[in-house]
């Protein structure tokens, strides 16, 4: 199979459809988001189970005078839906304002209440390999085990509030701020608690609205372990960008079956593979004005 998101717009409240089509080139379903959303373009997985899980942007309007905003903010909220691929019915739907604070968001609020605040910037879900599912939030700074019984978070990692104590272990460093990473995007589960996520350590020139000291200088790929029984979290591989260059967006790591990790380095215009050790073996540039959201290695005819 071979699918892909096609719609308008970039970033937050884009919108558009999914598409599956077969090693004929023939579209096999097209997949839209229910409940009057539409489909954006940060994720689209297909389940083991032949479902689609989909990601929506919602505006809706938020009392925030318990943060010290006004009572009337617009605000966009971060939806994931599963989908029956065959009947477009929406088998599961969570909403982050139902279950994350507004506090936890790490992006300043807007100089106006009618500026919508993209407070969570939901931009990838993932099954985990216990068949809960792995959302991510950049604006948050943080990931969280979501379940599929009932949406109820069942851990999260990084941001202001951690299910983990952070650490490093030796030769690996935490950023400036002492977080595993920040402004991330595609957490991928490895199995044995072992995770990687795109670190990305920027927002963009004007846009984090946090010191330049709680950043890197550089994204990187980190590889995490997770012990829930001392609920500590560890960060044992971080994969550099070769050049030490920040990517302000976008961005992700593919693990392949012999472990080598395939890297698009978001809106920076590269694209690497290392080998299990950490060696560069491919280092790509793409042409003047083309970046790459996610990069992916698969055999295709």
């Amino acid at each position: 199979m071979l699918t892909w998101w096609q719609g308008t717009g970039l970033g937050a409240l884009s919108t558009g459809v999914d598409y599956i089509y077969n090693d004929h080139y023939q579209e096999i379903a097209a997949v839209r988001a229910g409940n009057g959303d539409s489909a954006d373009g940060h994720e689209f997985l297909i389940t083991p189970w032949n479902t689609a899980l989909v990601l929506s942007y919602k505006e809706a309007t938020a009392n925030l005078t318990a943060i010290g905003g006004p009572r009337d903010q617009k605000v966009i909220d971060g939806i994931v839906q599963e989908i029956d691929i065959r009947t477009g019915k929406v088998l599961f739907q969570w909403n982050s304002a139902d279950h994350v604070p507004y506090a936890q968001s790490e992006q300043p609020l807007p100089a106006s209440a009618s500026t919508p605040w993209d407070w969570f910037h939901i931009n990838a879900v993932k099954l985990d390999t216990d068949g809960n599912l792995l959302v991510d939030a950049r604006d948050t700074w943080t990931s969280y085990e979501v379940s599929r019984r009932n949406g109820r978070i069942l851990w999260q990692l990084g941001g202001k509030d951690s299910s983990f104590k952070l650490s490093a272990a030796p030769g690996q460093k935490l950023d400036a701020a002492g977080k595993i990473f920040a402004w991330q995007h595609d957490p991928q589960p490895l199995g044995d608690g072992r995770y990687t996520f795109f670190d990305n350590e920027s927002a963009g020139t004007g846009n984090t609205g946090v010191d330049a000291a709680t950043e890197l200088p550089y994204s990187r790929v980190v590889t995490v372990r997770l012990d829930p029984r001392t609920h500590r979290a560890t960060l044992v591989r971080s994969v550099d960008q070769p050049e030490q260059l920040s990517a302000p967006s976008q961005g992700n790591g593919q693990t392949l079956p012999g472990g080598d990790l395939v890297v698009g380095w978001g809106s920076l215009p590269y694209v690497s593979e290392f080998s299990r050790s950490g060696a560069l073996l491919f280092n790509a540039e793409f042409p003047a004005g083309v970046n790459t959201y996610r990069t992916y290695r698969f055999d295709w005819s």
